[in-house]
């Protein structure tokens, strides 16, 4: 547990959308304390004496970032996507060569739409078919987002789980790649549109019906309940850990 006061907070990627919004939910909170931001460019050195990190920058930084933080001896909320599995690797190196830091790597913060994946997985074992559509903003850098990746992958799971083999498609001419990204398996399909900010829907059909889960995030406070909840856990959750279910008894 961390010691007894305010637990000192600093931000990287302080002054994008995320982490500004990030910044004003630490200063309203309580029994957070915000220590330090930083932004491209800046030295962390040691970042600002704070206890937790929370990190979203770009998935070319985030590594090295988070990588730095261990390297402190500082626990770290990521919100960065990219995150493949040869990175979660390494750093799983990294961080068990230190003494009870712990790593959140969470794909979404908001609670809705941690409840959308963990509900999705569990329908996904009783339809034979389904397809990820996520929407959000143009500025977005990546695609699928990490929210539909993960997603996808834990449907992969399920279906693998419940013995259902791949999901049908009879497609066999689709030279522009209208039919989507797969991933674990599961089609991807992925929206820029000016005026959305996150929204994801997961569609699972079977003869006769279609089951659709969908949540929508209109602001980034939505995602700011999930981000205190982690900054507030990960000192308990010593390693690395994938998904923000884990610390809300979903995972």
């Amino acid at each position: 547990m961390l010691a007894m006061g305010a637990t000192r907070v600093a931000v990287i990627g302080a002054s994008g959308r995320m982490g500004a919004t990030v910044c004003a939910a630490v200063e309203g909170a309580d029994d957070l304390e915000l220590a330090g931001r930083f932004d491209v460019g800046d030295e962390l050195g040691d970042l600002a004496g704070a206890d937790v990190v929370v990190e979203f920058s770009v998935p070319d930084a985030s590594p090295a970032n988070v990588a730095h933080c261990v390297s402190r001896g500082v626990h770290v909320v990521v919100g960065t996507t990219g995150w493949s599995d040869e990175r979660l690797a390494t750093l799983r190196e990294q961080v068990a060569r230190t003494q009870g830091v712990g790593v959140l790597i969470a794909p979404n913060f908001a609670l809705g739409a941690v409840l959308m994946m963990a509900f999705a997985a569990k329908a996904a074992g009783y339809y034979e078919s389904v397809e990820v559509i996520e929407l959000h903003h143009p500025d977005k850098v990546d695609a699928p987002s990490g929210t539909a990746a993960r997603t996808a992958s834990l449907i992969g799971e399920a279906r693998a789980s419940a013995g259902l083999g791949p999901v049908p498609d009879a497609t066999t001419h689709d030279p522009e790649g209208a039919r989507g990204a797969r991933v674990n398996g599961i089609p991807v399909h992925s929206v820029r549109l000016r005026g959305l900010v996150a929204h994801q829907e997961v569609l699972l059909g079977a003869p006769g019906e279609m089951l659709t889960i969908r949540h929508d995030s209109f602001d980034r406070v939505s995602f700011m309940p999930g981000v205190l909840a982690a900054v507030r856990a990960v000192d308990e959750h010593p390693g690395v850990t994938v998904g923000l279910e884990h610390y809300l008894g979903l995972g």
